[in-house]
C-alpha cells in the first residue's frame, strides 16, 4: 500500500509551501523548489521541515 492519492494530491513543503512529488520507490515526497524529500515511513509522510534530507544526500528509506 503506498500514500492514498488524494492525500497526495494535497500535500505541499512545510517550507515553501510548493508542491511535493512521490518518489520512485515510495519511500519519499520530493520538493523540486527546495532540492530536499520527506521520508515516508509505514506509508505515512513525515512532512516535519527537520525530518527533510537533502536531494543529494537521500539514500531511500532508514
Amino acid at each position: 500500500m503506498s500514500v492514498n492519492k488524494k492525500l497526495l494530491d494535497i500535500l505541499v513543503c512545510p517550507t515553501c509551501k510548493g508542491p511535493v512529488t512521490m518518489l520512485p520507490g515510495e519511500d519519499g515526497l520530493k520538493c523540486a523548489a527546495c532540492k530536499c524529500v520527506y521520508p515516508v515511513k509505514d506509508d505515512i509522510p513525515i512532512m516535519l521541515a527537520d525530518q527533510a534530507v537533502p536531494e543529494k544526500e537521500w539514500n531511500g528509506s532508514k
